[in-house]
């Protein structure tokens, strides 16, 4: 019988694709069939992911024999952006060879957009802010024309900014036109001694000087001050101190 040219060509190319199925056929078995074979009724301890980056809680988890699998983002306080904040099943768990391990990924804390408090009292100021989780920081206060005194004149952080529940936010407060009161100094956890100095030399008069016990801090540190640091007084207002004691024995 004789072949021609066509019929070997047709013969190499059949017997190469025979050649190549029976490879694929091959690496399945011994890749996929085989391991599944071995692997029936094994189990395994499930290694503890919580607090990893994903792509490092999905590598120990298929070092481990188990399949990773992501469940769902969801905001989280405890751990980072991008870390593992939840695994089910849990770490030490005994279960099959390659079973599925959901994980819930941390989207990191929740964030809250800086209200616009220019042009606001300080007293409404505080409340936008509580009113949004977050706090009043330091006060600064300084003459102007063009807002009342006790105004917001300016503010640290930008309204529309987005920043983290609780943050702290400065503000610059209108202190009026040459006005004649000033913004009391903070002398709390300062020796007595101390407090009065800073009083007096900017002008202050130092008033009423109460004790109370603490144990906690050394005797004669001001625990407490009346007005509250911050506010604006004329230069005759006194300023009482409330002071630690020895506690008795």
């Amino acid at each position: 019988m004789n072949f021609t040219t066509f019929d070997r060509k047709r013969i190499l190319k059949l017997a190469g694709i025979s050649l190549g199925i029976l490879l694929v056929l091959l690496f399945v078995a011994n890749n996929v069939i085989m391991p599944l074979y071995t692997q029936q009724g094994r189990t395994t301890k499930v290694p503890s992911v919580i607090g990893l980056p994903v792509q490092n809680a999905k590598s120990v988890l298929t070092q481990a024999g188990l399949t990773p699998r992501e469940a769902e983002t969801r905001i989280d306080k405890e751990y980072p952006i991008g870390t593992v904040a939840v695994q089910n099943p849990q770490s030490g768990s005994e279960v099959k060879y390659g079973r599925g391990v959901y994980l819930t990924i941390s989207g990191g804390e929740p964030l809250v957009k800086v209200p616009s408090l220019r042009g606001k009292s300080l007293r409404d100021a505080r409340f936008t802010l509580e009113r949004t989780a977050l706090t009043l920081g330091n006060v600064l206060y300084q003459q102007s024309t063009e807002f009342p005194e006790n105004t917001v004149i300016d503010q640290a952080i930008a309204e529309g900014t987005e920043v983290k529940n609780g943050s702290k936010i400065d503000v610059t407060v209108s202190q009026g036109t040459a006005s004649n009161k000033f913004p009391i100094p903070n002398v709390t956890l300062k020796s007595l001694t101390e407090a009065q100095k800073i009083l007096t030399e900017i002008g202050f008069k130092v008033g009423m000087v109460s004790y109370q016990g603490a144990s906690d801090l050394l005797p004669n540190t001001v625990l407490s001050q009346s007005p509250k640091a911050g506010e604006l007084i004329s230069l005759d207002q006194p300023v009482n101190l409330v002071v630690a004691r020895q506690p008795q024995k």
